[in-house]
This record gives structure tokens, C-alpha cells and sequence, in this order.
């Protein structure tokens, strides 16, 4: 067989079922191959797209997300991809095309070192040199990919190495073990607990299951012990359990950050500590935290990276969950006001007060609340309208989020794609702002070609709103690159054969809500958050007092 056809096998072999990409000259005869393979490949507008898809679909999964895209130009505009990957701890393959190996090291045509190039971003950057070598390391990339601290890996692929004979043998399945922890790292968590006055658990990180999510529940809510997650990590905890204590992410509410400090006993399962979850690392002294820290993580090379934990726990999230289930800790009735402490700061959340808007995002969120599936999927790029699905539907339980850890707009539409097409029985729910939704809303295009069917909440209020906010707090009277002049987005979406429609008023959003559900298509419902055009100086304050009249 050629290269691309043992390298599509090998694929196969692993279980790779489903990839996003664009199509490139550098990897036809890994597109010809994957012509009569059972793979599905999903014909992206832009690799960028192709590499939020295939990031998403593996947060989703928990299986190894695959993008293909072409040499040069294809391989740096999926690099958002790889980033997103790696900050949110995403297995996932990117295979680039490449030159041939006669013309390596002339810069010759879209040539690139992708070794150089993305040794930074990825876990693993490798070339293939050689056909034969294609098995050995597929597998070693999905065995790189799923371990220790999930994330991506680039495979170049040089266009001789795809088109040569060759006879080696398929590559095995990799099966990669979940670390445990010991019995005794069990007994030393359960005795710090068990002690404390104001335990906690943070949870957070990739590699999550359902029976995991499931067990961390039931052990929280049988110890009574309030549960904060990490950032964009709302979706392992049930946010509707009594122990649910909110998310550590941008905007962190003062009640979140007061409990983080003043607790004296810190369970981590799965976070890094990054900068979003720590508020910038002043919630936890470096490197000696005066919390007694347990950090769980099935990375060695992540604990002690910067807090110096008090018990070091090598151990996935799942296993470490259920050992604790298993284990048990009684509540004790003294700390009970902790928790319910705890509890009151998110539920004060729900208590928002109405938005000066056309459309109040509070009135939208209440109503979503009533309506959306138990096992909906909610996606978001980034930017200050991130806010609403995280912190204003329920999540946890049958809901997940799909959310950029790296902070990357334009993930939403991509991401809400991706998972509408694993589960098309799902009701898929992507958040965008007007910026953001313009980085990749030409996926609309796939989502029409594909079947997929999100519906798109588009919050329009003409501008790049949270540098507008930094602005205004920094160099006030001095905006400047932040307004923006937007098209109909609903207009868009029907150019592309999907429903799309305008939302002027708030009591407009349910009877369009429903509309866009049962249209049968993917929709874009164009919100209104600021309907008087936006002058150069105006303050976010003045948008809103001239929207509300």
C-alpha cells in the first residue's frame, strides 16, 4: 500500500472515526485513502475552524481529536487549534503536509520546520522521514496525546513519505491506563479533610468522565464540602448540587475568591493553577500556599510547578474520584455553615438584575434555564458575553461546555459544530459576540454542507466589548480600534441556507428560541445588545442608557 494509505489505517486502527480539515495538495494521498476508509472527514472553510472542530471533539469525547490541513500557510492558520489544545489540556493530532524530503532545507515552497515551529505549543512535534516508520509513530503520537497531561501533537507529513510503496504492518491499538492513587494517598486526603474546618475541592483539568463527574458528587455532597471549578470547567460539577460553589475563572466573583483564601484545607483534582483559576496567582501564595494543599494530577510534572502541595498525588480524575467515593467521609455538623456559604455566592448569581438592553441577556439566560435539554451542550468564544452560559445556565450533570481555556474568540461556532455532528440528538447552544463570532462564522458554510444544526446566539452590541471596558478603565475618553460596523448575521446565516432571524426585544426571544429549534437546521438568532450606533469616546455605561431609551 502508499504511505497515506497505511498511515489511514493506522488511523483506523486507533479508533479515529472522525477529522476536520481543510484539503490541501500536500496530503492528496492521504485524501484519496480516507475515500474508502469508514472516516469521516468534515470540509472546513479555514484550518483555524478545522483545529477548534477537532480540539472540541476531543474535549467532548475524551477521545484524540484529528485535524489534517496542508503545508504552510494551512499548518500556522491551524496553530489556534494547537494553543487551545494545549492550554486546555485537549488530546488531540494535528497531521500537516509537508514538502518532500529532496526539497527540505531550501525553504522551498510553504516549507516550514514544524519541529521549530510548534515544539513551543505542542507536547510533540515530529516529521515522518520515512514510510515504514508511519505505525510506530502514530502510535506514539496517540499514546503522547492521551497521557499524563492530555494535549496535542503535530505529525508532518512530506508529500514522498504519503506516496511511497510500502509493506510495514498496522500499528496495535494504544491503550493508556488512567493513573490511581495508592491507599494511602487516599487515607492522607481523607484525613486532611476530614480535619479541616473549611475544606474545599477544586476541581478541574481534562480527562473527565461521566462516572467520574457522577463521583465526585456523591462523595462532595456525603462530606459536605463545597466544590469550586477551575476556569471554563463548570460541566464537572453539577451546578445544581447543593455543593456546587462556582467556577475560578475571568470575572471571579469576590464570594469564589474569598472561599479559595480562607480555606484551610484545598483538595485540587485536576487543575494546573493557571493564571485564570489562581486570579492571577495572588490567591495561593508561591510556592508555599498557607492553604494545606492536596494536589491531584495525572502529570507528575504538574505538581509542584508552582504550588508546593502538602500531599503529591499522581492520579487521573476519574480513579482519584472514585477511591474518595469509595472511602467516604461524614459531614460534620460545625463546618455545615461553610458550605452553605458557599452555596449562597452562586445562587446570588441567578439574582443578576435586569440588563439595560433591547435584549436582557438576565430575561434570556431565565428563560433558557426553563427550556434547554438536561444533556444540551453550550459552547462560547471568548469575550465578556462568556459570562451568561457559565454562569447563568446550569451546567454539570447530562450538560457540558465547551469553552476555550486559551481564551482564543471564534471557538464557539466551531466548537458547537463539532459537537453537533458527534450528537446530532443533542441540542447544541453556541454563545458568540459580534467580534467573535466574525473570526469563524464562515463555518456556518460547514454547518449547512455537514448537517450540522447549533443554534447560534449572536450578542451584538458593536464592538469589541471587553477591550472597550479595559479601555475605558485604562485610557479613559481614549477608545480607540474597538467600534465595530456588522453586518445582518442573520441575513448571513440564510445565505447559507440556515434559519436566521433578528431578536429586537427581549419578549421577542421565545417564540424565536422555539423557531430556531424547529426549523431543522443550524440557526443564528441576531440579539440586540446595544441598538444605537456606537460614536467614537462613548462609554459602555452610555451604550447602555441609550439602548434602554
Amino acid at each position: 500500500m502508499t504511505g497515506g494509505e497505511l498511515l489511514m489505517q493506522c488511523i483506523l486502527a486507533q479508533g479515529g472515526r472522525m477529522g476536520f480539515g481543510v484539503p490541501g495538495e500536500s496530503y492528496l494521498a492521504l485524501l484519496d485513502a480516507m475515500r474508502d476508509a469508514p472516516f469521516r472527514f468534515v470540509n472546513a472553510r479555514h484550518e483555524g475552524g478545522a483545529a477548534f472542530m477537532a480540539e472540541a471533539w476531543g474535549k467532548l469525547t475524551g477521545e484524540v481529536g484529528l485535524s489534517f490541513v496542508t503545508r504552510g500557510p494551512g499548518a500556522t492558520n491551524a496553530a489556534i487549534g494547537v494553543h487551545s489544545a494545549m492550554q486546555a489540556s485537549t488530546p488531540m493530532i494535528l497531521f500537516v503536509g509537508q514538502v518532500g524530503a529532496e526539497m527540505r532545507g531550501r525553504e522551498a515552497f510553504q516549507e516550514v520546520d514544524y519541529r521549530a515551529a510548534f515544539g513551543p505549543l505542542a507536547k510533540w512535534a515530529v516529521e515522518i522521514e520515512q514510510a515504514d516508520r508511519i505505525p510506530e509513530i502514530v502510535a506514539r503520537a496517540w499514546a503522547t496525546a492521551q497521557s499524563g497531561r492530555p494535549g496535542p501533537v503535530v505529525v508532518a507529513l512530506p508529500e514522498n513519505v504519503l506516496s511511497a510503496e510500502v509493506s510495514a504492518p498496522v500499528c496495535r491499538p494504544v491503550v493508556v491506563a488512567e493513573p490511581a492513587p495508592s491507599a494511602e494517598d487516599v487515607a492522607a486526603a481523607i484525613d486532611a479533610l476530614a480535619k479541616a474546618e473549611r475544606p474545599l475541592i477544586l476541581a478541574g483539568g481534562s480527562a473527565w468522565r461521566d462516572t467520574g463527574r457522577a463521583d465526585l458528587q456523591a462523595f462532595a455532597e456525603a462530606a459536605d464540602i463545597p466544590v469550586v471549578v477551575s476556569f471554563r470547567r463548570q460541566d464537572v460539577m453539577d451546578n445544581a448540587s447543593p455543593c456546587y460553589a462556582g467556577d475560578a475563572g475571568v470575572g471571579m466573583p469576590a464570594a469564589t475568591a474569598r472561599l479559595i483564601r480562607e480555606a484551610d484545607v484545598i483538595l485540587a483534582i485536576g487543575p494546573r493553577f493557571g493564571e485564570m483559576t489562581t486570579d492571577g496567582y495572588t490567591l495561593l501564595r508561591a510556592p508555599d500556599p498557607e492553604q494545606v494543599l492536596i494536589h491531584v494530577h495525572p502529570s507528575a510534572d504538574e505538581i509542584g510547578k508552582i504550588y508546593t502541595p502538602r500531599h503529591a498525588i499522581v492520579s487521573g480524575p476519574n480513579r482519584m474520584a472514585a477511591a474518595l467515593r469509595d472511602a467516604g467521609l461524614r459531614p460534620v455538623a460545625a463546618r455545615a455553615g461553610w458550605r452553605e456559604t458557599a452555596r449562597a455566592g452562586v445562587e446570588a448569581v441567578f439574582r443578576t438584575r435586569p440588563q439595560p438592553s433591547p435584549v436582557d441577556m438576565v430575561a434570556v439566560c431565565a428563560h433558557l434555564r426553563e427550556v434547554l435539554p438536561p444533556d444540551t451542550i453550550l459552547t462560547n468564544g471568548a469575550g465578556n458575553f462568556a459570562t451568561w452560559p457559565s454562569r447563568h445556565v446550569p451546567l454539570g450533570g447530562g450538560r457540558r461546555l465547551l469553552a476555550p481555556q486559551s481564551g482564543a474568540m471564534g471557538y464557539g461556532i466551531p466548537a458547537a459544530i463539532a459537537a453537533s455532528l458527534e450528537a446530532p440528538e443533542r441540542t447544541v447552544v453556541c454563545f458568540a459576540g459580534d467580534g467573535d463570532f466574525q473570526m469563524t462564522g464562515m463555518e456556518l458554510a460547514t454547518a449547512a454542507q455537514e448537517g450540522a444544526r447549533p443554534i447560534v446566539l449572536v450578542l451584538d452590541n458593536r464592538s469589541y466589548g471587553t477591550i472597550r471596558m479595559h479601555q475605558e478603565r485604562h485610557f479613559p475618553e481614549r477608545v480607540s480600534g474597538t467600534d465595530l460596523s456588522n453586518p445582518d448575521f442573520a441575513a448571513l446565516a440564510r445565505a447559507c441556507g440556515l434559519h436566521g432571524a433578528h431578536v429586537a426585544r427581549t419578549e421577542d426571544f421565545p417564540a424565536a428560541f422555539d423557531a430556531a429549534l424547529g426549523s431543522g437546521t443550524a440557526a443564528v438568532l441576531h440579539l440586540d445588545i446595544a441598538t444605537e450606533a456606537i460614536t467614537p469616546g462613548q462609554t459602555i455605561a452610555e451604550i447602555h442608557a441609550a439602548a434602554s431609551g
